[in-house]
């Protein structure tokens, strides 16, 4: 960095390490080169990062208007590498879609099926230990469980489902159901989320992931998902979760209808519930794909504003530990080139996956570690084999 520019104070942290950010390896040197040559709208706020000033919401907007794309992807990637060095994380995991049949009729999903479609699915017991047995290994550290919002399912399904799981592999870590599910299993327990969350527990279940928060905006729920859980009911129920001691992830589904200012708005909320509870280890942009939709006419978003939308999350959400890449709906050139744009993770092998193939995504349907591990290192990162909760992590 220019030693002409002392405002810049030389290896300032921007943001506060949390327990899973390591901070750099020793010797390594984060990427401040760029710093000096920012454009003047984006000079100020790089100011702000490194003297750990929370970006406002109107600096977002700068953020996602600025023309110089290099120097966003610059700052977020100085953010990124003073938490992380030159690490980027992935897992060795596998998906486990339930059922399909759901009850919502989401514009932008064509996972969901009425139930009397050749292709509807709702595994049994039987299956998911044959599945399990079967095409699971020893070494797997995770299972990603999720479904669609089935009105015929009781809640005893669900809590026999965990414990088909753990008697089957006992060292996975389950992360299932999202709040819309879970806000779904309090209606017909006829029981509160918290009681649910414990019952889920004590069946099985370590912790959440993000989906179906899609974007907290009330505008976007009323036109495309108006039936689901609103957005305010969103965030009430991951309070409950957190509190109740499991962490999740957060999402954002972009690339659709919503606008750039609803982006922000959704992650200011996501913000300031990490202020309220600090349950989330990782925020995921989760790019739309409009194939078999009622939405296919929109088209896809952009490589440019994916990684945009990469960098800004990782600016504005100063308090989120990670923010991940997902390659599945990214795609494998997309999610490297987000390494250097403010992500530090990539997620995992997935194996199977449907919600998003359903849709049109072209993606493989699932990696190895060997190929994960090897896009990484293209990059120039140092590839991390993490668990879940990023207790455990293991340079492959």
């Amino acid at each position: 960095m220019n030693s002409a520019a002392p405002h810049l104070a030389p290896g300032l942290r921007p943001f506060e390490r949390g327990p899973t950010n390591p901070g750099p390896e020793a010797g390594f040197p984060v990427r401040d080169e760029l710093l000096d040559s920012l454009a003047p709208d984006l000079a100020p706020l790089r100011d702000k990062v490194l003297a750990g000033t929370r970006l406002s919401f109107e600096d977002g907007q700068t953020l996602f208007a600025t023309s110089d794309v290099h120097g966003l992807a610059a700052l977020a990637n100085y953010v990124n590498e003073s938490l992380n060095g030159n690490r980027a994380t992935f897992t060795f995991n596998r998906h486990l879609n339930y059922t399909n049949k759901c009850q919502y009729r989401c514009m932008f999903c064509a996972f969901r099926r009425d139930g009397d479609e050749a292709d509807t699915v709702v595994m049994d017991m039987d299956y998911v230990r044959e599945h399990l047995t079967a095409n699971f290994s020893d070494g797997m550290k995770e299972v990603h469980v999720v479904g669609g919002i089935n009105p015929d399912l009781p809640f005893d399904y669900y809590t026999e489902l965990l414990r088909t799981i753990k008697e089957t592999r006992p060292h996975l870590h389950v992360k299932g159901f999202t709040m819309i599910e879970l806000n779904h299993l309090a209606e017909i327990s006829g029981k509160p989320v918290e009681w649910v969350v414990e019952a889920l527990r004590e069946a099985g279940l370590d912790s959440c992931p993000g989906g179906g928060a899609e974007v907290l905006s009330p505008r976007v729920h009323r036109k495309l998902y108006n039936g689901k859980l609103p957005p305010e009911e969103w965030i009430a129920t991951v309070k409950k979760v957190h509190r109740a001691g499991l962490h999740t992830n957060a999402t954002m589904l972009f690339g659709h209808i919503e606008t750039t200012d609803e982006r922000l708005d959704h992650m200011v909320a996501i913000r300031g519930v990490q202020e309220e509870t600090g349950g989330f280890l990782q925020f995921i942009p989760l790019v739309f794909h409009p194939e078999n939709t009622p939405l296919q006419r929109l088209g896809k978003t952009t490589g440019l504003d994916s990684l945009r939308t990469l960098a800004v999350s990782r600016l504005m959400l100063d308090n989120v530990p990670h923010i991940k890449a997902y390659w599945i709906m990214l795609g494998l050139r997309i999610a490297q080139l987000g390494l250097l744009h403010g992500a530090d993770d990539i997620d995992g092998t997935v194996v199977e996956e449907h919600i998003t193939h359903d849709a049109g995504a072209t993606t493989p349907q699932g990696l190895s570690t060997e190929e994960l591990a090897g896009l990484i290192r293209e990059t120039g990162r140092q590839p991390v084999l993490r668990d879940t909760l990023y207790t455990e992590l293991q340079a492959v």
